[in-house]
C-alpha cells in the first residue's frame, strides 16, 4: 500500500454471472437474479470484517436504468452485509451503468464504488481512509 503501513484485509470476491439470470429472451430475470443473490449473500458475506467486489466483466446480462435502481433497493434489504465497502468491476462500456448503480447505493447509505480495473477495486479496498 502506498504512503504508509497496510492493515489486512480480507476480500470476498462475488461473480456477477452466478446470480445474474436471464429469460429465455435474453432479458434480465429479476426475481431470479435476486433469489440467488440472496442465497450467495447469506452463505458468502455472514462476518462483519469481509470487503466485497462484485464482477460483473463476464455478465451475459444487461441491466437498464430501472433494474439498477432495483438492486440498489435489494441490496438495502441485506441490512448491514453491504455495510462495509464494496467495490464493482465491470467492463468500460458499462462502466456508467455501474456508477448509477454506485449513486443509487450511495443514497441508500452503502459504500459502493465501481471500477475498470481490479488492482485499482484492490487499492480502493485496502485503502483505510473514509471516502466522503
Amino acid at each position: 500500500m502506498k504512503g504508509g503501513r497496510s492493515m489486512p484485509v480480507k476480500i470476498r470476491i462475488i461473480h456477477a454471472q452466478d446470480f445474474l439470470k436471464a429469460t429465455p429472451a435474453g432479458e434480465l430475470d429479476f426475481e431470479e437474479s435476486k433469489r440467488i443473490l440472496l442465497k450467495i449473500a447469506a452463505i458468502v458475506v455472514p462476518q462483519d470484517d469481509y470487503e466485497l467486489i462484485i464482477d460483473t466483466r463476464k455478465a451475459h446480462s444487461v441491466m437498464s436504468p430501472t433494474d439498477l435502481w432495483q438492486l440498489a433497493k435489494e441490496i438495502s434489504t441485506f441490512g448491514e452485509k453491504f455495510r462495509r465497502k464494496t467495490a464493482v468491476i465491470c467492463p468500460r462500456e458499462r462502466f456508467n451503468q455501474a456508477q448509477f448503480l454506485e449513486l443509487c447505493s450511495f443514497n441508500r447509505g452503502y459504500d459502493i464504488h465501481a471500477f475498470t480495473s481490479y488492482e485499482d477495486a484492490i487499492d480502493w479496498l485496502c485503502s483505510s481512509a473514509e471516502v466522503l
